[in-house]
């Protein structure tokens, strides 16, 4: 998996995207949660879950299904707690879809572990994306800090880090020169 470091970027990135009257810091803050959560399986495996099972590390909660259902409850809240307008809760939902759907995407790219079970739970099968540039992020705060997780670093802003920044740059570009309205 790439760090939560990583998947935080790209919902920053994508929040750029946003224009100025649906954006606010909350909503990055959503992005963000919606962006990392999925790792937040790996609790699975003090209940006895292995990895491979349905409920496991890179299983269900990393499926898009459930990263949908996820950005569609955020997203209700959203609209019953800040009685924003439907058309503000849809551009909501698709943020936070996508920041959400990221994340499993983003592991298809990894190095290492058993493949994302991106349409769980219809399909149980576990995928990889067929170029996998991406070296794989320990489990552990202790196993991050090493060289393991300096070289992970590395390969994340190669990967992510400097096309989420190109991705920032043409967006503020096409901003100033066509006056884009955020």
């Amino acid at each position: 998996m790439p760090s939560a470091f990583a998947h935080s970027l790209v919902a920053f990135t994508f929040s750029k995207f946003v224009k100025a009257k649906y954006y606010s810091i909350s909503l990055l803050f959503w992005g963000i949660f919606c962006s990392s959560i999925p790792d937040a399986d790996v609790i699975m495996f003090k209940f006895g879950y292995d990895y491979s099972h349905f409920l496991g590390h890179r299983g269900f909660f990393h499926s898009l299904a459930f990263c949908c259902c996820l950005a569609a409850f955020i997203t209700l809240g959203y609209l019953l707690f800040t009685k924003t307008s439907i058309k503000r809760g849809i551009v909501i939902f698709i943020f936070l879809a996508l920041c959400s759907c990221s994340h499993g995407l983003l592991d298809t790219l990894t190095s290492g572990g058993l493949g994302i079970a991106l349409f769980s739970p219809f399909d149980d099968t576990r995928y990889f994306a067929p170029f996998r540039p991406i070296k794989v992020s320990p489990i552990g705060i202790e196993k991050f800090f090493s060289e393991w997780g300096l070289k992970v670093l590395i390969s994340e802003f190669k990967w992510i880090g400097v096309p989420c920044i190109i991705l920032i740059v043409i967006q503020y570009l096409a901003n100033k020169i066509f006056n884009f309205s955020k």
